[in-house]
């Protein structure tokens, strides 16, 4: 499974870029709005920092609009970032012909197999689900997952199913045991999965145990 970082906070990708396991960093226009920094600055430094795929929104709405955006940021940002894209026919269209140039793509606002589906032959490198938003809605955003997972194994189709908005450890097993192909998370998620009382009292107790052989060697 890839572990992809949903901020667009660099200070937060350098962090989980230390541990070794970053696979990728997804952002989107709240996002930016929130880092306060300029779009095309923070995107290029993200993609400095993590060498995965980084996906970088467009925020037109026709077609030809989004192939525009799509293309002048492939031009102008470096070589791994991948262009996110609206789940709209207008979207899936602009899909088909970034795909056809070579440009890979992450749809994205997925909320049913069939536009899963749907994205997939258009060409999409990465389709993205967003189970929270689901989940908000008083659904069950991990059966969400299941079904894109049991459409996939009924095709011989390429894209992965990116599972986003991401709320907690719980949705990221879920995911690695009905085998979406990657997740992407916010910070805050990644520490939690990190996190276990046993591992930390373990330590402390092996800590402990060896500051008393230091202090017998020394005695």
């Amino acid at each position: 499974m890839e572990f992809f970082l949903d901020t667009a906070d660099v200070d937060e990708i350098r962090e989980i870029a230390s541990w070794g396991i970053l696979d990728g960093v997804t952002t989107n226009p709240s996002l930016i709005k929130k880092s306060g920094r300029d779009f095309k600055t923070v995107v290029a430094e993200i993609a400095s920092i993590c060498d995965g795929p980084i996906s970088a929104e467009v925020t037109a709405l026709d077609t030809q609009g989004m192939v525009d955006q799509g293309r002048a940021l492939k031009k102008e940002l470096p070589e791994n970032v991948i262009i996110k894209i609206p789940c709209t026919p207008e979207g899936l269209a602009a899909t088909k012909i970034l795909n056809s140039e070579g440009i890979n793509t992450n749809v994205t606002l997925v909320f049913s197999a069939a536009q899963a589906l749907m994205a997939a032959k258009a060409g999409a490198t990465y389709v993205s689900p967003f189970i929270g938003r689901v989940d908000d809605t008083g659904s069950d955003g991990m059966t969400l997952i299941a079904e894109i997972m049991s459409t996939w194994e009924n095709y011989d189709i390429k894209t992965k199913v990116l599972a986003a908005s991401i709320r907690h450890p719980t949705h990221v097993l879920a995911c690695m045991q009905l085998g979406a192909h990657t997740v992407t998370m916010p910070t805050k998620t990644f520490r939690q999965l990190m996190k276990h009382p046993l591992t930390d009292k373990g330590l402390e107790g092996f800590l402990k145990d060896w500051a008393e052989v230091e202090a017998a060697g020394n005695a």
